[in-house]
């Protein structure tokens, strides 16, 4: 088996898909886009982002700045070619960091879903 997507559930589409693009630029594919659904082209595979259900949606409060979901099991891992640069970039843009006590740095979506930022790995 290979890994042929990974999805993420939110409750606004429209603001995760400007945050998944503009901020950690990511490449939306038009192909792929629908009301609830869209995909980002991540090289090897797909990043999905899935609208939460509106009668769902309704009941969840999203905090600003956001909860962040610590108790979520899943989390995704974005590499940078210059994790350094890539972090102060982030900085700038606002986006929540945060420097883990093992040395690893994560951040945080507007909805409080919570990405690791790790540097690239070296090409075989």
């Amino acid at each position: 088996m290979r890994l042929q997507s990974a999805m993420l559930y939110v409750k606004s589409l429209p603001e995760m898909e400007k945050f998944y693009s503009g901020v950690l630029s990511l490449s939306p594919l038009a192909e792929s886009r629908g009301d609830s659904w869209l995909e980002f082209d991540t090289g090897s595979t797909t990043f999905a982002l899935h609208a939460i259900p509106a009668h769902i949606a309704d009941q969840i409060d999203i905090t600003s700045p956001p909860e962040l979901r610590e108790e979520t099991p899943f989390k995704l891992l974005l590499e940078a070619d210059d994790l350094e640069a890539e972090l102060t970039r982030l900085r700038t843009l606002g986006v929540y960091l945060v420097q883990r006590p093992w040395g690893t740095w994560d951040g945080v979506d507007p909805e409080g879903n919570i990405f690791g930022i790790v540097p690239s790995r070296p090409k075989p």
